[in-house]
């Protein structure tokens, strides 16, 4: 008796999209179902995504079948309500977005469905609980897990100063000016100082354990000239002393699977390829420096969706999601 779930991918042409269909593969209670590419209709998977030549003899579908027991999707910011609109799930189906457009809570209710904000670290409960998950943003992911444990413990009294560096599949599939070979390689450059879109899923998170929270949140964001991962240096002021702080910082994720507090310094290469975030503190003189790193496209987007979608069904958490780092 096969008692997988069925799944369909929207946008299965996208890195995210890639991504997620790689850790499904393998998922002993999955079934993909239907990877749909408006772009790409009927086109072999393994021709977009040569990595995936196990799927040489599978196609993208130009519409999910109506059969799905859950739907991804894997669309540009500010798609997702339009395609809803235009192509209705059926109402038993579970929906985990993974853009931007329902994370925000002013954004959460759409069509009688109410989107959970789903960082499992933050909202594990209520992810048990809901059909409907907006999964959170890389840089957000990546900062906030650096961050919870002071809110939790209504000690943020200052402002918090943010340097990240993401690679360049955080742009997305499409060539920007950006994002090719001869532009990014060798180079570094900022964007989006002070105003970048993840900063509202921040706040909102941190005001969600610390109510009094009203700082400024100061983020410095940079382009790397990588492929893949995160490492953001973030640092505020903290009272207490080193062993107080990874005393509070263990005693939080003492039971999260994914998150690893390390006495020792830690490097983005640890946690590529990988479910994982590493976070390593150091304190100098009244200021708590917090060293964080993901993977943008699986902790920061598709293995974390893969993580929601086994707390909504009820499952171990990591099922299919122990993946070991591309360290060499």
């Amino acid at each position: 008796m096969n008692n997988k779930i069925k799944v369909g991918i929207i946008g299965g042409a996208g890195y995210t999209a890639g991504e997620l269909i790689r850790i499904l593969m393998y998922h002993p209670k999955v079934e993909l179902e239907s990877i749909v590419s408006s772009s790409n209709p009927n086109a072999p998977i393994d021709t977009i995504h040569d990595d995936l030549i196990d799927l040489q003899n599978k196609t993208f579908s130009d519409k999910l079948n109506g059969t799905e027991d859950v739907v991804f999707l894997c669309l540009g910011h500010g798609i997702s309500p339009k395609y809803l609109e235009e192509n209705p799930v059926h109402d038993s189906a579970k929906i985990i977005d993974l853009s931007n457009d329902f994370r925000l809570k002013n954004n959460r209710s759409f069509q009688g469905k109410e989107f959970i904000y789903g960082l499992p670290e933050l909202n594990k409960e209520q992810i048990k609980n809901t059909n409907y998950l907006a999964n959170p943003g890389c840089f957000a992911t990546c900062i906030q897990l650096g961050l919870l444990p002071l809110a939790k413990e209504n000690i943020l009294s200052q402002d918090i100063h943010i340097s990240a560096i993401t690679g360049s599949t955080g742009a997305g599939r499409s060539l920007l000016s950006s994002t090719h070979f001869s532009w990014r390689n060798n180079n570094i450059s900022t964007y989006k100082e002070f105003t970048h879109q993840h900063l509202g899923e921040i706040t909102e998170s941190l005001n969600q354990l610390q109510e009094s929270f009203n700082q400024k949140i100061r983020f410095i964001p940079y382009r790397g000239d990588f492929t893949r991962g995160i490492f953001a240096s973030i640092y505020t002021k903290f009272d207490g002393s080193i062993e107080d702080a990874y005393k509070l910082y263990s005693e939080y994720y003492k039971d999260e699977p994914f998150v690893f507090v390390s006495e020792k310094p830690i490097h983005m290469k640890q946690a590529v390829a990988t479910n994982k975030c590493l976070i390593h503190l150091a304190k100098h003189d009244d200021q708590l420096l917090i060293s964080s790193t993901i993977d943008n496209l699986v902790k920061g987007a598709s293995g974390q969706a893969v993580q929601n979608m086994n707390l909504m069904y009820g499952w171990e958490e990591t099922l299919g999601l122990d993946l070991k780092a591309t360290y060499f």
